[in-house]
């Protein structure tokens, strides 16, 4: 049964309206007359961008895309950001603060398997390999939203009291390997700078139930860790094992025993977490026991105690397992990959009658995912709130429908509205409640 979010939120956010409130109120009124306007130009951006995939840090056509309407638009315009990030700047008519609002523009290493007449055929290279391309989690329609965001509101510039930056962010699946790119890369180039932003909106689409919105305050999406072990024995013949030492069978049981951690030592009451091995690396030939086996993993928490607790489990099962065979261990992480996800608490309570206005009442409390966003870079340096967009076609089943990542994964374009509505909205709102 879904929940909906705080009604005590709502009384709360009645104290943020400003003492200008009706001009406030015709201004969402000129914002919402807009959004039916610019869908046709949504949509046909979503398409085009799906069609024409890029992979992370490779986001050149689509960068070039977003550029060249943000400045037809007569925005001050960065470009280069983060390798292909693009920044635009809207100063409203009023003085006043500034927000900014954010998408992300890659697409994922995945052949894309639907029937759309604009389904990608693109091929790339990932990490060697020839793949196909696919944006598989719908950041072809992030981009096209907040396109159409900066051109509701700067039909609305003269009476918008502040400034609104948008963002448009590279590699938000993580960079290639060897390669730095993403919201970190964004941050320490300065595109939460000059002008400063004071707050950061984002959304994602979800397969959840048509057109709702779904959000939180606090731990919304789980930080990512990725965590290395390699496993060193002794190499010999597979017909006598006796004479070297078996990394492939203490992999095993470390594999075994990692599992535990999550489903014995952690209290899930409290937060959720995840531990997996998602790829494993040993030996050349069928009778011959290697030397080393490397796993690879990821970490996923929501609460960052418990992140710190399950880095010092996986170390010390690892490494206790391996010497009670006589191998070795060696055990790495790469921390914060992309950190919890984790909602400004007053800026959510403070935003949540704008989401649930803009949704007509469809707003929902989100459970925590053990998914990750380095959405959550931008939250670290500023308050932030991200929130979900429900994209299923009119009353599917979200328990059968494809999930983010999927090769067929499906965007109903009819929910896009409530995403460039509400995205406009929390804008204007935050503006005018100074």
């Amino acid at each position: 049964m879904r929940t909906a979010v705080f009604a005590l939120t709502l009384t709360l956010g009645l104290a943020t309206i400003p003492s200008e409130g009706l001009r406030a109120q015709d201004l969402n009124a000129a914002v919402a007359d807009r959004v039916g306007a610019v869908m046709p130009k949504v949509i046909a951006w979503r398409r085009d961008i799906h069609q024409h995939p890029e992979l992370s840090n490779r986001e050149v056509r689509t960068a070039g895309v977003v550029a060249a309407h943000l400045k037809a638009l007569g925005l001050d315009v960065q470009t280069g950001v983060a390798k292909t990030g693009v920044v635009g700047v809207l100063k409203g008519g009023r003085p006043g603060r500034v927000v900014a609002l954010r998408a992300d523009m890659d697409a994922l290493p995945v052949t894309e398997q639907s029937d759309l007449p604009f389904k990608s055929t693109a091929r790339s290279t990932y990490d060697g390999q020839d793949v196909g391309v696919m944006h598989a989690c719908g950041h072809d329609a992030h981009v096209a939203m907040l396109m159409g965001v900066a051109e509701v509101l700067v039909g609305v510039r003269a009476q918008l009291p502040g400034t609104v930056k948008f963002i448009f962010q590279p590699a938000e699946e993580g960079p290639p390997p060897g390669e730095t790119g993403g919201a970190a890369e964004m941050v320490a180039q300065g595109a939460l700078d000059n002008p400063k932003v004071d707050a950061i909106f984002g959304l994602h689409v979800m397969p959840l139930e048509h057109g709702t919105l779904w959000t939180r305050g606090g731990g919304l999406m789980a930080s990512s860790d990725t965590v290395k072990i390699t496993v060193r024995g002794k190499q010999t013949h597979g017909a006598a094992p006796w004479d070297g030492v078996d990394p492939i069978v203490v992999s095993a049981q470390i594999i075994t025993a990692l599992q535990t951690i999550v489903s014995r030592q952690i209290d899930l009451t409290a937060a959720p977490a995840v531990v997996t091995i998602g790829r494993i690396n040993g030996g050349v030939r069928f009778n011959i026991i290697p030397d080393n086996v490397v796993l690879e993993g990821t970490i996923r928490a929501l609460d960052r105690a418990v992140q710190r607790d399950l880095h010092a489990r996986v170390k010390r099962t690892a490494e206790s397992i391996a010497e009670s065979a006589g191998a070795t261990a060696e055990v790495s992480f790469e921390i914060d990959t992309a950190p919890i996800t984790f909602n400004d608490t007053a800026l959510t309570t403070r935003m949540t009658p704008t989401l649930r206005r803009v949704s007509d009442q469809r707003l929902f409390e989100a459970r925590p995912r053990t998914l990750a966003e380095d959405f959550s870079r931008f939250q670290q340096k500023i308050p932030g709130m991200f929130f979900y967009l429900g994209v299923n076609r009119p009353g599917a089943d979200p328990t059968t429908v494809a999930a983010n990542h999927s090769p067929l994964f499906y965007v109903d374009e009819g929910a896009l509205p409530v995403g460039v509505r509400a995205l406009a909205t929390l804008a204007v709102d935050f503006l005018s409640s100074q």
